[in-house]
């Protein structure tokens, strides 16, 4: 098999490490692994393995001729049999296939507001999809969407797989006291709900004050942006809550921390829970998306509701106060990655389902 994945940025979210994911693993199972970037690259760039021949289109505008015909050149010389394209980028993948019929094309679904789908567009989706040959998302609840409102009928779930990454120059050192960390793997995004964080976060410095929160995930400088750190000054958190905007060094950033949260109003299945379990984190995470699936309450984490702040505070305080529950949490994360979530696992269900349907 020869398999190209397209993403449009190589910004640090998670459908552009599930692509980069993707590529790198692939590069070690098949004859010709591929990446294609079409609008922005970014900081995910140096995680891209040196046995994936990668290219960056520098797409200027949404029908990009020249970026169509570069594209086909790249497919063409390669041989390329499948092209994989991530979220938003399978409008230039058919455009593709318009100019390159023989190619076969997958959609891969990361839509992150599950929980809204009722309000998500399908006009432009339903004028292409009929130009691939199958559909990938990341949750059930994205794959009976495609299926009734999309009415496409090779759809196939896989969850996301973690991926330690390459090995990188950049080495964050996050504030606070070690072994008093709690940890956000979040984009600055309204989805996300960091004000959860900073309600929190509120309550912890009057009841826990050696305790630090730590943001990670990248800055869009915008009214969401503004007002979180609006909020950090109002409720005197500037040396308990910090902000370090998008950063590479996850797997050393992680061995610093020593909670991982997730306060998420809406999930599909976060690549951040996947690290936080490969690196032995223990979590509270909010009850969206594939979440559930992933930790079952009091056995491997503590799962609340949405907009839950005391339920999440007390959960929180539970883990804080016992080194014993955050060994055994962590534990029983890792094993339930390992078991469910891992590369190895996932992609044998992918190479069956591209035999046997694509």
């Amino acid at each position: 098999m020869r398999i190209l994945q397209i993403i449009d940025s190589l910004e640090a979210g998670g459908a552009e490490r599930m692509a980069v994911n993707y590529a790198n693993a692939l590069a070690n199972e098949i004859e010709f692994s591929g990446l294609v970037v079409t609008r922005k690259e970014g900081p995910l760039l140096n995680q891209i393995s040196s046995n994936v021949l990668y290219l960056f289109l520098n797409k200027k505008s949404v029908i990009d001729i020249q970026s169509v015909l570069k594209l086909r050149k790249f497919v063409i010389q390669n041989t390329v049999d499948i092209v994989q394209a991530h979220s938003t980028s399978f409008f230039l993948t058919f455009l593709l296939k318009l100019t390159y019929p023989r190619i076969k094309l997958i959609w891969h679904d990361h839509y992150g507001d599950s929980e809204f789908l009722s309000q998500r567009p399908s006009l432009s989706l339903k004028l292409v999809l009929p130009f691939f040959n199958g559909i990938i998302t990341v949750n059930q609840k994205l794959k009976i969407w495609a299926e009734q409102k999309l009415h496409f009928k090779n759809v196939i779930y896989f969850p996301n797989f973690p991926s330690e990454e390459n090995t990188i120059s950049e080495q964050t050192i996050l504030r606070g006291i070690q072994g008093k960390r709690i940890i956000s793997l979040a984009n600055l995004r309204v989805q996300k709900d960091h004000f959860l964080v900073l309600e929190v976060a509120k309550k912890i410095k009057l009841s826990h004050p050696d305790w630090t929160f730590h943001l990670v995930g990248k800055d869009f400088e915008d009214d969401y942006s503004k007002k979180i750190k609006t909020m950090i000054l109002d409720f005197n958190l500037e040396n308990t809550v910090f902000v370090y905007g998008s950063r590479n060094d996850i797997k050393n950033i992680l061995e610093q921390s020593t909670i991982g949260i997730l306060t998420s109003q809406s999930e599909g299945l976060p690549v951040a829970l996947l690290e936080y379990g490969l690196f032995k984190k223990p979590v509270v995470v909010t009850n969206v998306g594939e979440i559930p699936l992933v930790i079952q309450d009091g056995i491997n984490g503590f799962v609340v509701e949405t907009n839950s702040e005391q339920l999440f505070y007390d959960s929180l305080v539970k883990l804080m106060e016992s080194d014993t529950l955050r060994l055994h949490f962590g534990n029983e994360l890792q094993k339930t990655i390992g078991n469910n979530y891992s590369e190895q696992a996932v992609l044998q269900q992918y190479s069956n389902w591209i035999k046997t349907s694509i």
